[in-house]
């Protein structure tokens, strides 16, 4: 009961900082955007604010996804450095600032009157009046994102058969943030050769990921294969026939005479 109670604090606790984390990030957000609006006096201010969020959260999700498959490679064994321990701490605090780098792009587009984004907009699919099918994707990888991030917290307090499906859809947020940065941005002529590097990089260490066989695998296609294969004993013939061995015969004890002492 205790072991329980743990865990649900643990839980608790771990909800609560992402809660926290992510009401900082928009409530900076909001006055960052209001600030740089106000300055700047160029209603233009507050999309390139977001445009360069939504570019950066895009590099570090690359960055994270990375991170991920390197941690499931079959290979992760062999790399000695860096270690097991630096690569968890490495891609947990990458998914924290892709958290608030996402949250800053969405709270900046989410007030800016001249982005035709608005809240609604930012979290139900065809709600913007901008490009609604771009902006849908990036809302679908949102959500997907966000799902991916809560299973991923919730790693060694539940079953993995049961977070670890869930948190495989962060490489389809993953694709879906690609969409969204080449059709719903006026600059993709300009950064089109950055995303077809990230997007490339990506496939290529996923292939090698899913297409790398690993140990047990390899042993369990040797046993099938060997399972299907007519035994080598069988080949050689049937053994020879041990002859059997007549028994023993037994041995007659003489009972003794209790009167003669013998």
């Amino acid at each position: 009961m205790s072991r329980d109670l743990s865990r649900l604090r643990t839980a608790g606790l771990g909800a609560g900082l992402v809660v926290l984390v992510t009401g900082s990030a928009a409530l900076t957000s909001w006055c960052i955007g209001v600030a740089i609006g106000s300055v700047a006096g160029d209603r233009m201010a507050p999309w390139i604010l977001a445009r360069a969020a939504g570019i950066t959260s895009y590099l570090l999700l690359v960055a994270l996804t990375l991170f991920g498959l390197v941690l499931s490679h079959p290979y992760r064994a062999r790399w000695r450095r860096p270690s097991a321990a630096t690569r968890i701490r490495a891609h947990v605090s990458l998914s924290v600032f892709t958290l608030v780098f996402t949250v800053l792009h969405i709270v900046v587009l989410a007030t800016d009157k001249y982005a035709g984004v608005g809240w609604w907009g930012t979290f139900v699919p065809l709600g913007s009046t901008y490009r609604p099918l771009p902006v849908t994707l990036g809302v679908i990888a949102l959500w997907a994102g966000l799902a991916a991030g809560l299973t991923a917290a919730l790693a060694g307090r539940i079953s993995r058969r049961a977070w670890w499906p869930i948190h495989k859809v962060a490489i389809v947020s993953l694709v879906l943030v690609w969409l969204h940065g080449i059709l719903a941005g006026i600059d993709t002529p300009v950064l089109l050769a950055m995303y077809v590097v990230t997007g490339g990089l990506v496939v290529f260490v996923a292939v090698s990921r899913y297409t790398t066989s690993t140990t047990r695998a390899e042993v369990a296609e040797l046993a099938a294969v060997r399972a299907t294969q007519v035994p080598v004993a069988h080949l050689a013939g049937p053994a020879p026939v041990e002859t059997a061995r007549p028994a023993a015969e037994p041995v007659s004890v003489e009972p003794r005479d209790v009167r003669s002492g013998a």
